[in-house]
């Protein structure tokens, strides 16, 4: 089995890699059989150097590679017919910009694999990159907040080496005696929550937050019973609210009276009721004044949210009472940190983590028979077919349905 770790070709660069050199070595040197040639990238963020030290092969050989894995879509100029694939190809959403994509795809006869769609027999993903999406997304709601209120200035994380330097830099600034509410209990909370943490900001309680005034900054990490509640006013429960979400309404406005930074880590599902809306977040007492949006739904659940931000340019105000963008600057203004490819400011730590996932759950799958069904859930095309799970997105190939939004992984 050879494998193929591609250069990536998508604009803008994106220089994280599923598998870091020491990544490759441990292949090798776990699976006799296996070879890996690495092609050559001028963006990587690991030198081609860094993987000939580990005695990795870098060769513009794709050709003669069996499974080829990269991190973003490749151009469809760029594919190679009869292979397979690992990528993000933004597309089991129906994302419109990618149809020609996939279409390529099934034309070229690629066996193709999802890194969104690798999981476990309970469904649970597998590889992520939602951990350095929430670090990152804290470090830069921060620098958004200092900057809103002239109170520190961070540098932009995309030019700190790890996770470690971005703390560092946070413990440098003084935070004045604000609460901070973060939304969720997975992989993107749980890495701003480790952010949080490692400030030494302290975590209160639901009825401490709500109800008690403090003299040092203080934050909640709430989950969707915080911040949602039944419309018939009986008690409800998570299995409940993911089974008849339209039975809740938001309770979230009991925390935007009382919160001056929000962190957005959740995941939000169809059918769920939005946080805030448009028209509340106009009340006199919604006291949000910064928010960093980790999650990125345009137009959806968080209503200051109306467009992703970038790398480059990572914060834009909010207007509510135009519901428009504006100066963040503005006094009247929220300011709404948006990154959507947030784990690209912090390629190194993204590509270690997530390559040690890829390695422990999906590697071995090429080696025992796909023992545990892994390469069998995530593959949704074979013999330039739509496999059966991935049936449903027929329509959209042959351009019949309409195309819903994604944002980048």
């Amino acid at each position: 089995m050879k494998f193929g770790i591609i250069r990536e070709r998508k604009n803008p660069p994106d220089r994280r890699v599923v598998l870091r050199p020491e990544a490759c070595k441990q292949l090798l040197d776990t699976f006799a059989s296996a070879q890996v040639i690495v092609e050559p990238s001028p963006i990587r963020v690991y030198k081609d150097a860094e993987y000939v030290e580990k005695g990795v092969r870098v060769a513009s050989e794709m050709d003669s590679c069996d499974v080829l894995i990269g991190v973003k879509e490749v151009p469809i100029a760029d594919l190679i017919p009869n292979k397979q694939y690992f990528f993000f190809s933004h597309t089991i959403k129906k994302q419109s910009y990618n149809r020609e994509l996939l279409k390529a795809v099934l034309a070229k006869n690629i066996e193709l694999y999802d890194h969104e769609v690798i999981t476990d027999i309970k469904g649970q993903r597998l590889v992520a990159f939602g951990r350095y999406a929430g670090i990152v997304g804290a470090y830069n709601g921060f620098r958004a907040y200092g900057l809103k209120f002239n109170l520190f200035q961070l540098p932009k994380a995309e030019t700190l080496k790890d996770q470690h330097a971005l703390i560092n830099e946070l413990n440098t600034i003084e935070v004045p005696n604000i609460k901070i509410v973060l939304t969720g209990n997975g992989r993107v909370a749980n890495g701003a929550k480790e952010m949080l943490d490692a400030m030494d900001i302290r975590e209160v309680s639901v009825a401490e937050y709500l109800g008690e005034h403090f003299d040092y900054p203080v934050y909640c990490q709430i989950d969707p019973m915080d911040y949602n509640k039944r419309k018939d006013k009986k008690d409800g429960n998570m299995v409940h609210f993911i089974n008849q979400p339209e039975a809740y309404e938001t309770d979230f406005l009991r925390f935007a009276k009382v919160t001056d930074f929000y962190i957005a880590g959740h995941f939000y599902g169809d059918g769920a009721p939005y946080l805030f809306t448009r028209d509340d977040a106009k009340a006199a007492d919604f006291n949000i004044k910064v928010v960093a949006d980790v999650s990125c739904d345009i137009d959806g659940p968080v209503a200051t949210t109306i467009r992703p931000s970038t790398i480059a340019d990572p914060i834009y105000g909010y207007d509510p009472l135009s519901e428009s963008e504006t100066d963040f600057m503005d006094p009247k203004a929220i300011a709404v940190m948006a990154v959507d490819n947030l784990p690209c400011e912090l390629p190194r730590d993204a590509s270690t983590g997530f390559g040690e996932a890829f390695l422990k759950h999906v590697i071995p799958a090429f080696f025992d028979g796909d023992k545990n069904g892994v390469l069998q859930r995530a593959r949704m095309t074979k013999n330039g077919k739509l496999t059966s799970r991935f049936a449903y997105l027929q329509d959209y190939v042959d351009g019949k349905e309409k195309y819903l939004p994604h944002l980048e992984s």
